[in-house]
């Protein structure tokens, strides 16, 4: 929900870790990648954009970053998402098989549709596909990582982290605007303005 701006902002902590823990030390690369995070807040409010993105993104390096530390070991900078993927992952299938699927219903919440789609069949199976490429994209990622994780891997934890990041992100979003437009379920506010263009031209 951080837009692409949010992508970017929360690949660069990850994209500043990895070197500095390669030619420094652990605790030089935590430090690093907190104060890429703390840039970034302060940089959203000089400008005065939304900040929200900015704040989690901070707070989740530094979870990562705690992880790290704790144990002592880079790769355990990566840990946090790794089971933060399998917990969404296990969300999006669960919400498809109480039939309540989540791009659905986190969609309804944030635009204004509320649940009612869930009595049309067609936008059922629309939203439980959009449901399955989320459950799918986390899933996915899960296993890769924590395979990568396993054999000790950082560098290409890090690779895995951004590369399954973006990519995999545009094509659930894509999937989930698609099933939105097939819908009919495009944004409240943006349908009444449409609404109202035609009048207000008259």
């Amino acid at each position: 929900m951080g837009g692409i701006s949010g992508l970017i902002y929360s690949s660069l902590p990850v994209l500043v870790f990895v070197p500095v823990n390669s030619l420094a030390n652990l605790t030089a690369a935590i430090w690093a990648s907190l104060g890429v995070a703390a840039a970034i807040l302060v940089w959203r409010l000089v400008r005065r954009g939304a900040i929200q993105p900015a704040i989690s993104g901070f707070l989740g390096v530094g979870v990562c970053a705690f992880i790290a530390y704790r144990m002592g070991e880079a790769k355990g900078f990566f840990l946090f998402g790794i089971y933060a993927s399998l917990i969404y992952g296990g969300a999006f299938l669960m919400s498809l098989v109480v039939r309540w699927p989540l791009a659905g219903v986190i969609w309804g919440a944030l635009n204004g549709h509320g649940t009612g789609w869930r009595s049309d069949r067609r936008a059922m199976r629309l939203y439980d596909i959009a449901t399955a490429v989320w459950a799918l994209v986390f899933v996915a990622r899960y296993v890769v990582q924590n395979h990568l994780y396993a054999s000790n891997s950082t560098g290409l934890l890090a690779v895995a982290r951004i590369g399954m990041g973006w990519p995999l992100t545009a094509v659930a979003a894509l999937v989930t605007f698609w099933a939105v437009r097939k819908a009919g379920h495009l944004p409240v506010k943006s349908a009444k303005a449409d609404e109202s263009e035609p009048e207000s031209a008259a």
